[in-house]
């Protein structure tokens, strides 16, 4: 068996980072041949990040180029290792990068296996941009034509059924693997009430600065939190390319000395973070599962969350934390001052999230299930 996958993450192609730790795991499976969506860069050279793990970059001059040279570069690979039939092509997205691979499926006659690590049925992702418009009816397109369909969470897979009627049998939930045991084992090295003896209460969100993780309502919050509690902090961390309007927000609502942007923090770091801030909080407009919240849960800071990715489903309401309507400025504030003020509550949902986190599987039941979500895949198309 040999997969072809589709990616845009570069990270990938940094040693050591959990992407390209996660793509010499896979090849324990397979052998795995990656085309990298990415302009131009010295750096994005064809790199063997394992023994059968191949990584070929597109190195396009314009995004738009992305399909055309990712095109020429899967016809090269499908060609030259033709000699075993056996091909799963997988896209990481069921749009742009899931039409190159339905074209390449349908030329050299593989399964497709799409997946869906966002929510983009969601009515938040429609609305967000033209392009999202675009890619709902590119995903609508390509679903259908799919043999295999992984994603990321029960609430992907309820809207897929519902939408397109699908067998569930050709849908497999596998989010990303976070390791829970590792997590909970990695000592404190950065104290954030150290590092910001400023304030006596540390709120932190790690995430992207994107249209969809909506930090505005954070911000928004954050500027009626701190009429109550002054010495509140929010410490930002994560990089992106809303950074400068979150800058400019911040400066409007006159929040600089309560709002840290720390920039992109190292994994070992950023736990240290989760263990000693107070509170985390998610505000996305829409998610595919929320791997930060686990990471929060597993370090056992007390969540805030909007009702996207993994609530309802791993984080249950009033439980492991809060979960709030999406854009709900008023009950955000309100579930943030209702934990800022109650030291059991928090410490019941710390607890209550810890135990829930230990019951996600290990990395060989993880890996397993991904073996066996591919086989079934080939079988099926026999």
């Amino acid at each position: 068996m040999k997969i072809l996958m589709i990616s845009s993450d570069k990270n990938i192609l940094k040693n050591g980072s959990p992407s390209a730790k996660r793509m010499t795991e896979y090849g324990k499976l397979a052998d795995i041949y990656i085309i990298l969506f990415c302009l131009k860069d010295k750096k994005a050279a064809v790199s063997k990040i394992s023994g059968n793990v191949f990584v070929f970059p597109t190195r396009s001059m314009n995004k738009l180029f992305y399909f055309f040279d990712g095109y020429k570069i899967g016809k090269e690979i499908l060609r030259s290792e033709y000699k075993n039939d056996k091909w799963i092509i997988t896209p990481q997205d069921p749009f742009e990068m899931g039409f190159l691979g339905f074209i390449l499926s349908r030329k050299f006659k593989t399964s497709l296996y799409l997946q869906a690590h966002t929510d983009f049925l969601s009515p938040y992702f429609k609305a967000e941009s033209f392009l999202n418009r675009a890619r709902v009816k590119m995903a609508k397109f390509l679903i259908p034509k799919a043999d295999g369909i992984r994603i990321v969470s029960k609430r992907i897979k309820n809207s897929l059924i519902k939408e397109f009627k699908i067998n569930k049998d050709k849908i497999s939930i596998l989010p990303i693997f976070v390791d829970i045991k590792k997590i909970k084992n990695i000592p404190i090295t950065i104290n954030l009430r150290d590092k910001y003896p400023q304030f006596d209460f540390i709120i932190l969100i790690v995430s992207r600065l994107a249209k969809e993780k909506n930090i505005s309502l954070a911000l928004n919050t954050m500027k009626e939190i701190v009429l109550k509690k002054p010495k509140t902090g929010l410490i930002i961390a994560g990089g992106g390319s809303e950074r400068k309007n979150i800058e400019n927000e911040i400066k409007k609502l006159n929040i600089g000395e309560n709002v840290i942007l720390e920039g992109n923090i190292e994994f070992n770091d950023l736990i240290s973070y989760y263990k000693t801030a107070d509170i985390f909080v998610s505000v996305s407009n829409y998610e595919g599962y929320g791997m930060a919240v686990l990471e929060a849960m597993a370090a056992g800071l007390p969540v805030v969350m909007t009702d996207t990715g993994l609530a309802g489903e791993i984080l249950i309401n009033k439980k492991d934390g809060f979960v709030v309507p999406v854009g709900d400025l008023k009950q955000l504030t309100e579930s943030i001052l209702n934990l800022m003020e109650k030291k059991e509550l928090r410490a019941r949902f710390s607890k209550n999230a810890q135990i829930t986190v230990n019951f996600q599987q290990s990395k060989e039941d993880y890996f397993s299930a991904y073996r066996s979500s591919l086989f079934n895949l080939l079988s099926s198309k026999k």
